[in-house]
């Protein structure tokens, strides 16, 4: 198993103009914001980013976007699941030539398929390239839940499958991956309530769409558990844990949004039909915003 692929990845945020355009210079001061605020990694296409409303011309933009703008400085992995074969084989190599460090896939999700069509759809689009490629495992999108024994059996098949991002909000799962399957792939816990315990239990690291709106402080919490002072890590997550509640508990994509926007970056508007917050649930993310400003200055 690769170990390069650890700590804080933040799901990019996708910001747009007014006429619902991509916002590329926007997008690069958000890739810079969490580049500068010290995350280990940055996700282009991912859920947060609103992968469903793009087209596919739109999401190579946003990689290649993305790519340009971290130069280096960390890996991107790039979201390139299809909802066919054809077509997440055809972004994947997209991105793999365009410089991509991880391929992130999503399994379709239109018409929910068996475990075994599944498993093919993996293992076709993983051979397709040579980087590494993370499974995403969001059964409450696709209808399918990878569970831990399948995911250990295609990482031993097939070699090019490193890690697993895991948005099951399922715990208990969640612990089998990390205790009894770390030896062959590297899990990234995708539920942003569960940043500090999965990082207390030894996960391989969090993707965090709230990481574009707290990014300092989620980074902090990670480097205190990696330095083993779970103590101060605790005590930080306990002011920070309010954030992530109120963001997770209101509509997400508009709530990351409008965080980005109470941080001084406006990303714009959500694509429609997908609604900016309305003013009760703005005020529950910028009161808890405003209290963990107080705490942590």
């Amino acid at each position: 198993m690769s170990n390069e692929l650890r700590g804080v990845l933040t799901a990019l945020s996708t910001p747009f103009n007014q006429d619902e355009t991509l916002d590329v210079a926007t997008l690069r001061r958000i890739v810079d914001r969490s580049i500068d605020a010290g995350v280990d990694g940055v996700v282009a296409a991912g859920s947060t980013g609103e992968v469903g409303a793009l087209s596919s011309e739109e999401r190579l933009l946003l990689i290649t976007t993305v790519i340009d703008q971290a130069n280096g400085r960390v890996p991107v992995i790039a979201n390139t699941g299809a909802t066919s074969t054809a077509e997440a084989i055809r972004l994947s190599q997209a991105a793999e030539k365009a410089g991509a460090d991880v391929l992130m896939l999503i399994t379709p999700y239109y018409e929910p398929l068996s475990l075994e069509e599944t498993v093919t759809y993996i293992k076709d689009v993983a051979r397709s390239v040579t980087i590494p490629v993370m499974l995403y495992n969001i059964p409450a999108v696709t209808g399918v839940n990878l569970d831990p024994a399948t995911v250990r059996a295609l990482a031993e098949e097939v070699d090019n499958i490193k890690y697993i991002k895991d948005s099951s909000a399922n715990w208990e799962q969640a612990l089998q991956l990390i205790h009894h399957h770390s030896d062959v792939i590297g899990t990234f816990i995708g539920w942003d309530v569960y940043l500090y315990s999965a990082l207390a239990e030894g996960a391989a690291g969090v993707m965090a769409g709230t990481a574009n709106v707290v990014p300092n402080e989620i980074v902090a919490v990670s480097r205190l558990v990696a330095e083993g002072d779970l103590t101060g890590a605790r005590a930080l997550w306990n002011d920070l844990y309010p954030v992530i509640d109120a963001l997770l508990s209101v509509p997400f994509i508009p709530a990351v949004k409008a965080g980005l926007s109470l941080q001084g970056l406006p990303a714009g508007a959500p694509r429609r039909p997908t609604a900016d917050l309305n003013a009760e649930d703005l005020a529950r993310v910028e009161q808890a915003l405003s209290a963990l400003k107080q705490t942590v200055g």
